[in-house]
C-alpha cells in the first residue's frame, strides 16, 4: 500500500484493544476495520500483549493447525538441520530480553518444521507452493515472530511471510535481496542525490553496507523492541518499506556521512533503531518518491520482472564541507522536519 503524497497523520477515536474487539457481518467490515488498524498503527504504538494478533491479522494468517506442526516436528531433524544449528546459536544473542523469552530450541523446532514444508508428502497445508529451503538468515526472521506470538502461531504467520511477502528473498540466489539492494540506491539516488554521490565516490554501494539490513528486514540492528514496531508498520503497508526504513537510517547520519573522510566507518553498525523517527521519515520519503519506482519497490519482493527492470541511474556529487541551512536539504527531509515542527506547536 502506498502513501498519498498529501497525507497526514491523524489520530483515531478507537484503540487498537477497540479495533480488535470490533464485531464483522460482512467481508467488507472486516476490511475496513484492517484499514483503520493500519491507520491507527501509525499515531498509536500497537501494545505489546496484542501485537501477535495484529500481526496475523496483517498477514492474513486465518487457519492454523496443531496436527500439522506436529506432524513436521515429529518428522525430526531436516536435511539442512546442521546449517540451522550453525546459526540459530547466536540469533539475537545480546538481547537479554529475546534471550530470556526465546531458546534456541524453538528457532531450531521452527526451522526445521518450515524445512520440511516443501515435502508434499507432509501436509497439505502448504500445497501450491514453491519449494523453499533454509538459508542464513532466516533465523533472524524467525525471530521476531517467537518473541511475539507463541511457537506454533510464530511458525504459521513465519512461513506465510517467507511463502507470500518475500519468496524471493529466499531463492538460493537471494534475487530479492539484491534487487532490494539495486532499488535501495535507486531511490537514495532520487531522494538525496548529494549524500548518495558522495557514498558513490567513496565506493560504497548498498551491496557494500546495507546487505544485512536488507536481507533481514532490519532485524540485524537492535534494539528488538524498536525493530517490532517497525514490523508493525511494515505489515500494515507493506515489506517493501524496509528499502525506505534504511534510507532514513542514512538520513539520521546525514550529516556525520557527509562529514566524515571514512564514512564506511560509520556504516559498520548502524545507529540503535528508533522506530518513530524512522517512520516519520518514511512517510516523507514515499511522498517523494517517484511513482515508478515506488511500484519496482512495492513488486521486488515477488515479482521476478522487477530485477530484468532495475538500472542504477550514476550519480556523482563532490561534498567539501557541511552545509546547515534547511533549503540544502532533500525534500523528504524538509517534509519530516515539517511536519515534526507541527506535532511540537500542537
Amino acid at each position: 500500500m502506498q502513501f498519498e503524497h498529501d497525507y497526514d497523520f491523524y489520530e483515531c477515536s478507537e484503540s487498537i484493544h477497540d479495533i480488535l474487539n470490533r464485531q464483522h457481518d460482512t467481508p467488507q467490515s472486516a476490511e475496513n476495520s484492517l484499514s483503520l488498524l493500519r491507520n491507527t498503527l501509525l499515531s498509536s504504538p500497537c501494545p505489546a500483549e496484542l501485537r501477535g494478533k495484529v500481526w496475523k491479522l496483517l498477514l492474513r494468517i486465518n487457519r492454523i493447525s496443531a496436527s500439522t506442526y506436529i506432524n513436521l516436528i515429529e518428522m525430526g531433524p531436516s536435511s539442512v538441520d546442521e546449517k540451522i544449528r550453525h546459526d540459530t546459536f547466536r540469533t539475537m544473542s545480546t538481547d537479554s530480553d529475546f534471550v530470556e523469552h526465546v531458546s534456541e530450541d524453538m528457532l531450531i523446532r521452527l526451522l526445521n518444521a518450515f524445512v520440511w514444508t516443501s515435502d508434499d508428502s507432509s501436509t497439505d497445508f502448504f500445497q501450491n507452493r514453491n519449494a523453499v529451503s533454509y538459508v542464513q538468515g532466516m533465523n533472524v526472521l524467525a525471530a521476531p515472530f517467537l518473541m511475539t506470538m507463541p511457537e506454533m502461531e510464530a511458525f504459521f504467520s513465519f512461513s506465510m511471510f517467507i511463502y507470500d511477502w518475500c519468496p524471493l528473498y529466499v531463492l538460493p540466489t537471494m534475487k530479492g535481496v539484491h534487487c532490494g539492494l539495486r532499488l535501495l540506491d535507486l531511490c537514495l539516488s532520487s531522494l538525496d542525490p548529494i549524500l548518495y554521490g558522495y557514498l558513490r565516490g567513496k565506493n560504497l554501494s548498498a551491496s557494500t553496507y546495507a546487505f544485512a539490513s536488507v536481507m533481514t528486514f532490519s532485524a540485524c540492528t537492535p534494539p528488538l523492541s524498536e525493530l517490532l514496531q517497525l514490523w508493525d508498520y511494515m505489515f500494515a503497508y507493506g515489506i517493501h518499506l524496509n528499502i525506505l526504513f534504511i534510507i532514513a537510517q542514512l538520513a539520521l547520519i546525514r550529516a556525520d556521512l557527509l562529514n566524515s573522510p571514512s564514512p564506511a566507518n560509520l556504516l559498520r553498525v548502524l545507529p540503535p533503531l528508533n522506530a518513530k523517527e524512522i517512520m516519520n521519515l518514511t512517510v516523507s520519503l514515499c511522498r517523494n518518491l517517484p511513482l515508478d519506482l515506488y511500484d519496482k519497490l512495492v513488486r521486488h519482493a515477488y515479482d521476478e520482472s522487477v530485477a530484468d527492470d532495475l538500472g542504477i541511474k550514476p550519480t556523482s556529487a563532490n561534498w567539501s564541507e557541511h552545509q546547515t541551512d534547511s533549503d540544502d536539504l532533500p525534500a523528504y527531509m524538509r517534509d519530516a522536519m515539517h511536519t515534526r515542527s507541527k506535532f511540537k506547536r500542537e
